[in-house]
């Protein structure tokens, strides 16, 4: 009887030691994901705000890459939305309760 407690509190210990290691993992990688997707939407502004401006030179290069700048950013728009869809769903639950409470 005594065997099977110390195996069950090793195993618990154990257990909880990963489990705290992996929690700091997550959180770290969410803390750099938001910190990623602060830098994506300053850049996506960016990039909207040149996408506004007119072009003055007609060459066909420009527009190329002009209409390479407009995919990029959609692009950008596209990975800022699917990353942080979750995190959106997730404050958006945590306000409907602090208000029905």
């Amino acid at each position: 009887m005594i065997y099977a407690c110390i195996i069950l509190g090793i195993t618990t210990i154990l257990t909880s030691y990963f489990a705290i290691r992996f929690g700091l993992i997550i959180l770290s990688f969410q803390d750099s994901l938001e910190e990623s997707l602060d830098v994506i939407d300053e850049k996506y502004a960016n990039i909207s705000s040149i996408c506004e401006r007119p072009l003055f030179y007609d060459s066909p290069e420009v527009r190329q890459v002009l209409e390479d700048i407009k995919s990029t950013r959609d692009s950008l728009h596209k990975i800022a939305y699917s990353l942080s869809s979750e995190f959106v769903s997730e404050e958006k639950d945590e306000e409907e309760e602090q208000s029905g409470d």
